[in-house]
């Protein structure tokens, strides 16, 4: 098992294993209207279903475990907890209620799981956390006194005692408070930080988008920082990521042109006397369209669009910034990925997330209500789920 602290190289000779932190799996065992689901996911993954099968509901539970690994309290990861409690689930004696999530994060340390029990009644706490890797359960916490708001949590040390234990705070993710508490001295202790440090940067790499093309008409005051996920502020930051990197805004303009109604020879960013900038396409031969002038459709598509070929220091995002890129790939979560989007357009934003997906540096997690349309397009992973939310 390596150092974590030793240099890893992510991009390799063909057919050399991928060392990026990536989430490929989403288990809900006992989660809102899912049990026992599992949802394997790829470089790009469309959930498939008629609505109310759950698709939103599993990126909103991906959103909340990336909250929690990125250090939030579980209020934060869960604001109505009660909406979690699996369908017909009833209390115990004591009037307990709660449900069960999961992921796991390939890498360099090979595949690693965690795995959360919460409470959600009648007070919101993580009861159970486990960390595990090869067979080997390396992290995980109990509830032993109901009366004390801490878990008892043991880690592996493989040294002079096999086994750490110290209470933790029972509204944190246990695997995301771990590099402030153990040493790093054994060689039991260095794998479970590297299991841990996997775990959370997967989870922190994580970008929720859902384009809101009401707010993305109007120009926008310059200097906003990072794009938000409602992508309100595209016109300020275009004008940074334009600049920034050639190479990918090509790219962007390449795929506005497949996707858009008329020729894209560019996309600009203008900035206007008051202090506001504002997005043109170009045309070409001189004539530009403000974007404020396109549908909702295209609104979405150059959101998307920019999105999927840019960045982590580009999105309003809580990433681990002290990991290189080379050992991280971002996740986009893109809740109603085809919404207004005409057939050529989704099919030509697809192809844009596979081929992206494809190098390495971005990966997609998209729900869509039916993914027919989808059939047969290399490197996309489809999981249909059924109006009861069963695969």
């Amino acid at each position: 098992m390596p150092d974590i602290g030793a240099p890893v190289v992510a991009d390799g000779p063909p057919g050399a294993p991928d060392l990026r932190a990536r989430i490929t799996e989403l288990r809900l065992s006992a989660y809102a209207g899912h049990r026992r689901a599992e949802f394997p996911l790829g470089a790009v993954t469309l959930l498939a279903g008629p609505s109310g099968s759950g698709k939103s509901t599993a990126l909103g539970a991906y959103e909340a475990l990336a909250r929690l690994g990125g250090g939030a309290p579980l209020v934060e990861a869960f604001p109505d907890p009660a909406a979690r409690i699996p369908d017909r689930a009833r209390p115990d004696a004591q009037g307990r209620r709660g449900f069960r999530i999961g992921c796991t994060a390939d890498g360099a340390e090979g595949p690693v799981r965690l795995d959360i029990a919460v409470q959600a009644e009648p007070e919101l706490r993580i009861v159970g956390e486990r960390l595990s890797a090869r067979g080997v359960v390396l992290f995980e916490t109990a509830l032993r006194d109901p009366g004390r708001r801490a878990v008892q949590a043991a880690w592996h040390t493989a040294g002079a005692a096999p086994v750490t234990r110290a209470p933790l705070p029972d509204d944190r993710l246990g695997t995301a408070l771990l590099p402030l508490r153990v040493a790093g001295k054994t060689d039991g202790q260095r794998r479970v930080l590297a299991a841990a440090e996997q775990m959370v940067v997967a989870l922190r790499s994580v970008f929720p988008c859902d384009p809101r093309p009401e707010y993305m008409h109007a120009p926008v005051p310059t200097g906003t920082g990072r794009l938000m996920a409602g992508c309100d502020n595209l016109a300020d930051v275009l004008w940074r990521t334009r600049s920034e990197c050639g190479r990918r805004h090509a790219l962007l303009v390449e795929s506005l042109d497949a996707g858009c109604a008329a020729p894209v020879a560019d996309l600009l960013a203008e900035p206007l006397s008051d202090g506001t900038v504002r997005a043109l396409l170009d045309r070409g031969h001189g004539a530009r369209t403000e974007l404020a002038r396109l549908g909702d459709g295209e609104l979405r598509y150059v959101a998307l669009a920019l999105v999927l070929l840019t960045g982590p220091g580009v999105l309003d995002m809580d990433g681990p910034g002290e990991v290189p890129d080379a050992l991280r790939t971002l996740t986009v979560l893109a809740d109603g990925f085809d919404r207004s989007l005409d057939p050529v357009q989704r099919a030509a934003l697809l192809r844009t997330a596979a081929r992206m997906g494809e190098r390495g540096h971005v990966r997609c997690v998209a729900a869509v209500s039916d993914a027919s349309w989808a059939a047969g397009t290399e490197g996309v992973t489809v999981v249909h789920l059924g109006r009861d939310g069963t695969l």
